[in-house]
């Protein structure tokens, strides 16, 4: 027999505030994105963080023989601020990564949009093509090109043959010229692929009104190309910048005692030097001028963007 005292008692309701809430997370795209992809963040918060807390503790401890004197000092960065040799490594370390960033980015930028705008089947194969000599180790395209710029590699063997100088080129190798040649090569492959995305994704019926209002071919593409394509701009920038300022491999083999860079440093104070809370502030010091560069990068080219479209 059914009990007619439950069938009487109004069914439980959800607070308003919950129904509202639950609504909301439904609704945000944002909320289901971060949803999916809160395992690989958790994963790469503390891959990124333990290590990131560990630099920070042990740059404000000091060496003592094999171990650490673990009382807070600011003696390293004190050390920093006060050697010029620090500051001399990481402006050239700064600059070599910035003249590798943007011949990187020249040189790749013909390219993407080559595929991206006149690769009209089998666009897929041309990517493949594009990145496919960077499918090797990075060490044997270091070597490779220091075969290339050594002083009886291929160039200086060549225009002596022809007979265009006489004794081989110097500046070639062991120099920092060799350090961003080697840097733009050995990076491209992370310009082509943002860059590539981001023409790919531009609406062409823009860039077909603009040639009926009668824009020509470079009006057409720094009205309308460029401004779309800046964030694969940005985000191949970034994608170079960031790695080659710390690079230690590179400079190590082709630049020579003018191509030295702050990466070289870091890898010396954690291995023959044995000095490692030296290391480890040296590292904070290039993280932070590295994150306050890109930081100004992104906002210059929001305001750019915003000021030409």
């Amino acid at each position: 027999m059914t009990d007619q005292s439950a069938l009487a008692r109004p069914a439980a309701q959800t607070p308003p505030q919950v129904n509202w809430f639950s609504r909301k997370i439904h609704k945000s795209e944002t909320f289901r994105a971060y949803a999916v992809l809160s395992p690989a963040l958790l994963f790469l918060g503390f891959a990124i963080l333990i290590p990131f807390a560990i630099l920070v503790v042990l740059s404000f401890w000091t060496p003592v023989g094999f171990d650490f004197n673990r009382e807070f000092t600011l003696k390293n960065y004190r050390d920093i601020m006060e050697r010029p040799i620090y500051g001399t490594l990481l402006w050239r370390s700064l600059w070599i990564s910035t003249m590798a960033t943007v011949f990187t980015v020249l040189l790749c930028y013909p390219m993407a949009y080559y595929v991206a705008f006149h690769v009209h089947r089998n666009k897929m194969v041309w990517i493949v093509l594009m990145t496919l000599p960077f499918w090797t180790s990075y060490l044997l395209r270091v070597f490779a090109w220091k075969v290339v710029l050594g002083y009886e590699g291929v160039i200086n063997s060549g225009l002596i043959w022809v007979g265009w100088i006489e004794e081989p080129l110097k500046f070639l190798l062991y120099s920092p010229s060799a350090v961003i040649i080697t840097l733009a090569h050995a990076w491209a492959a992370f310009a082509i692929l943002p860059l590539y995305v981001s023409l790919e994704k531009i609406d062409k019926s823009l860039l077909e009104a603009a040639t009926d209002l009668g824009d020509g071919p470079m009006r057409r593409f720094f009205r309308i190309t460029l401004p779309l394509s800046l964030p694969g701009v940005i985000s191949a920038s970034i994608l170079i910048f960031i790695p080659t300022t710390g690079d230690y491999i590179t400079p190590a083999l082709l630049g020579g005692p003018n191509g030295m860079m702050i990466g070289n440093l870091i890898q010396m104070q954690f291995g023959p030097t044995n000095n490692w809370p030296m290391g480890a502030a040296l590292a904070i010091v290039l993280m932070l001028t590295i994150a306050a560069i890109c930081a100004a990068f992104i906002l210059i080219t929001f305001f750019v963007r915003k000021r030409i479209t």
